[in-house]
């Protein structure tokens, strides 16, 4: 899977002008536009990895990977609400005990240390939630887009059944954990040329990969795809 995943790129006939326009989308994602035809592009990247293919797809039909890009990004984006709202729960709560203690230390300073000490114990006990939610946010969240992408609807992106199926499985807790350690890797690689832009290459190359990775484990997990050979 992982011999696989490092080459499906390079694979391909146009694999270098595939990678100069993704490198280029990569750079002008802050208009947003870019950003959504190159998520569109993984969601082909990620049907094709699920199929068994071995070469990564070209940048064709603009406006199928615009269509397909805003699809995942609305998946992404609502997975990601697991781990946003109790953040911002976790900061009300926050800012209302402390405005709480600060008030109880005009009365004794008995008040108003116990007032510190359980407002510590609920913020770390909350931190500890938050953590564990965004952990889980970033796990389940690559295995809806994968969902998502190999099914070809909205729907399945939110199919929590499935989902939670094919994730919580050997074969794709492995692949996540590859996607994982493959873009803390070569993430920070391409991170360090960014500043002479090869980096931005780079980093597209990469998540092309980890891309892979994810559909790959969870079109195995699932049996959804063609068997990968191996790791």
């Amino acid at each position: 899977m992982l011999s696989d995943a490092l080459w499906f790129l390079k694979r391909s006939d146009d694999w270098v002008a595939t990678t100069i326009i993704g490198g280029v989308l990569s750079l002008l994602s802050v208009l947003i536009l870019p950003g959504i035809i190159l998520q569109g592009y993984f969601v082909r990247a990620m049907q094709a990895a699920a199929n068994g293919e071995r070469a990564a797809p070209s940048f064709t039909d603009w406006g199928g990977l615009f269509v397909d890009g805003l699809k995942l990004f609305v998946v992404t984006f609502v997975w990601a609400l697991v781990a946003i709202v109790p953040s911002m729960l976790l900061s009300v709560i926050i800012g209302i005990g402390t405005f709480t203690v600060s008030e109880a230390a005009t009365g004794s300073a008995a008040a108003s240390s116990a007032g510190g000490v359980g407002l510590g114990i609920v913020s770390v006990v909350l931190g500890l939630l938050v953590f564990v939610l965004s952990l889980l946010a970033a796990y389940l969240g690559p295995a809806a887009g994968a969902n998502f992408a190999i099914e070809g609807n909205l729907a399945a992106g939110f199919d929590v059944r499935t989902i939670l199926s094919g994730a919580f499985t050997g074969e794709y807790a492995v692949a996540w954990l590859l996607a994982l350690v493959v873009a803390v890797v070569l993430g920070f690689i391409g991170g360090l040329l960014s500043v002479i832009v090869v980096g931005l290459f780079v980093l597209f190359y990469v998540q092309v990969i980890t891309y892979y990775l994810w559909a790959r484990g969870f079109a195995d997990a699932t049996g959804k795809g063609q068997q990968s050979t191996g790791w």
